[in-house]
């Protein structure tokens, strides 16, 4: 599944980004960031991210840098990662 909703990003990437002056306001660009959302999220989340993503750039948004947000578990672990250091320093 993952790979049929990747299709069209990479053709777009292949044959009509190069057509195109460099104009994404986002870092990553916009097809990356898809690609990874969709591969990091699955195809249901990962679409509706590039969706959001590609909702907010155009000329009134100021871009910038926009990485794709961890997933639930990524957060789980940074928490959990947090909480135990945060333990050691209370135990020093």
């Amino acid at each position: 599944m993952r790979r049929v909703i990747s299709a069209p990003i990479h053709a777009y990437r292949k044959f009509i980004s190069p057509l195109k002056p460099p104009s994404c306001r986002f870092y990553p660009t916009c097809s990356a960031y898809a690609l990874e959302a969709i591969d990091k999220h699955g195809p249901l989340r990962g679409s509706w991210l590039a969706v959001r993503r590609i909702c907010r750039c155009h000329p009134f948004h100021p871009g910038g840098v926009d990485f794709v947000p961890p997933t639930r578990e990524e957060m789980q672990q940074r928490r959990a990662s947090a909480a135990l250091d945060s333990a050691a320093e209370d135990s020093v």
